[in-house]
């Protein structure tokens, strides 16, 4: 029984695991964007191993080209050595840069994981600027290394850790459904504000923070509840850090490859950073981890960043199919049509449950903040987070077919990551299971007061 594998598996594995603990089956199939356990069931999967499967589970045309390298008889593993599988892949990945970085671009491949690639960053700018402080924001998940939990905005998992990582300033996001500053400061003047802290701390001489070796930012918050950043706020914070020479590095280990409905979410500022992190989707499916960043930064000295399974050979191949079937299918432009499909959806279902207090993200990244509507508002003006109810509406859309994921404060954000080729039929089917498993918590007659109250158009 399915039960008894998984159970046997509970008690075997560390009590540090994540994912296991609310999709409690064994999934021993998986075709594009849909999964199926040992017993039978189906699940749509919009969690999409957090991100790293840009194609879904199995996609044939990256199958064949790893199964076709798997037999040619090329080096499997190859430290940081020249293979044609390396050559490839750089060319892919150049070929997608913004021209005004891929110019002036080196890559460092680093460890498997995307913490690995944040290590990396975290040595070069130290290294390059002489400096220590490093500034990042409210909310931010950046890895699991100890260097990297010292950069989290989740006080959860650090509460047991001593020694942290010192010098790391922690700024206000612009998280503008929950501003810092306040509920009753809007989605402009939260930006303002984020950014006159950027600029206070960095130009007060009485700040007490050191000059910077980097900022570090992601686009579009991730695990810290799907939050995305305007073009307008990255542009400010370019502005301002390049005018204090500060190197701006992006974390666009979630957002990056096509999630955003743009190659990397940063595109569309139009700004140009001075590193870019990736790894779960540029991989294919397969580990892999690098830090794109100016040349002028290029000041380590050999074996600086050094790792055996760094340039995995075999996510160099898949990397680069999944490169070369989002150019042929034009895949960006369907992610942004399918994202909006999905979060027109979410939008409707908000319409019909007062529960859902926000929708957010771009492209196929989305969130769905549940809040306590009727609960009492703490000293900042904002409504409770629902974070036991989004645990309980996750477990249900478990049990109707769909696997999602949820984040951000209280865990009260649910997470929609799905493949990047998720059809509109699935789309539809998400909408459908999730509107049905939050109707399991939410009496018919609440359901709909939202809209019968006049809180929201019908």
């Amino acid at each position: 029984m399915n039960s008894e594998k998984f159970e046997y598996l509970n008690r075997r594995e560390s009590n540090a695991r994540t994912y296991s603990r609310n999709v409690q089956r064994v999934l021993n199939w998986g075709s594009l964007a849909q999964v199926r356990d040992d017993e039978g069931r189906h699940y749509i999967d919009c969690l999409a191993c957090a991100g790293a499967l840009p194609l879904g589970h199995n996609h044939p045309f990256v199958q064949r080209q790893v199964i076709d390298f798997l037999q040619s008889g090329q080096l499997q593993q190859a430290l940081d050595l020249a293979t044609p599988a390396k050559l490839r892949f750089m060319e892919a990945l150049f070929a997608i840069l913004p021209e005004n970085l891929a110019a002036q671009a080196k890559v460092q491949f680093c460890g498997p994981s995307g913490a690995d690639a944040v290590e990396a960053a975290l040595k070069l700018f130290k290294t390059a600027t002489g400096r220590r402080p490093v500034v990042v924001f409210q909310g931010a998940y950046h890895g699991m290394t100890h260097a990297t939990l010292g950069m989290m905005g989740n006080l959860a998992p650090k509460q047991a850790i001593s020694g942290m990582p010192a010098e790391v300033h922690f700024l206000p996001y612009p998280y503008t459904y929950r501003s810092p500053f306040g509920a009753q400061v809007d989605a402009r003047e939260t930006e303002r504000l984020s950014l006159a802290c950027l600029e206070n701390l960095l130009s007060d001489p009485e700040s007490g923070v050191n000059k910077p070796a980097m900022l570090l930012v992601e686009p579009i918050q991730g695990e810290g509840g799907c939050i995305p950043a305007s073009d307008e706020w990255l542009r400010g914070v370019r502005e301002i850090t390049a005018r204090h020479g500060v190197p701006m590095v992006l974390d666009e280990v979630q957002s990056g490859i096509g999630r955003s409905g743009d190659m990397f979410a940063f595109e569309r500022a139009g700004i140009l950073p001075d590193a870019v992190l990736l790894s779960k989707a540029i991989g294919g499916g397969y580990p892999l981890s690098l830090l794109v960043y100016r040349e002028e930064y290029d000041r380590w000295q050999p074996g600086a960043h050094a790792g055996t399974f760094r340039g995995n050979q075999i996510a160099l191949v898949s990397g680069a199919a999944t490169l070369e079937f989002m150019r042929q299918e034009n895949l960006l432009e369907q992610v942004r049509r399918k994202g909006e499909r999905l979060r027109q959806g979410l939008l409707d279902l908000q319409r019909r449950f007062r529960c859902i207090g926000d929708v957010r993200g771009r492209g196929l990244m989305l969130g769905m903040e549940l809040i306590e509507p009727d609960g009492p508002r703490d000293a900042l003006g904002h409504l409770p987070a629902a974070g036991d109810l989004a645990r309980a509406i996750k477990k249900s859309c478990l049990n109707e077919g769909l696997i999602i994921e949820s984040g951000g404060r209280q865990g009260a954000v649910l997470r929609f990551l799905p493949p990047l080729v998720i059809t509109d039929a699935e789309i539809d089917a998400v909408v459908e299971r999730l509107g049905n498993a939050i109707a399991c918590h939410q009496p018919a007659l609440r359901a709909v007061s939202r809209v019968a109250a006049g809180e929201m158009p019908a």
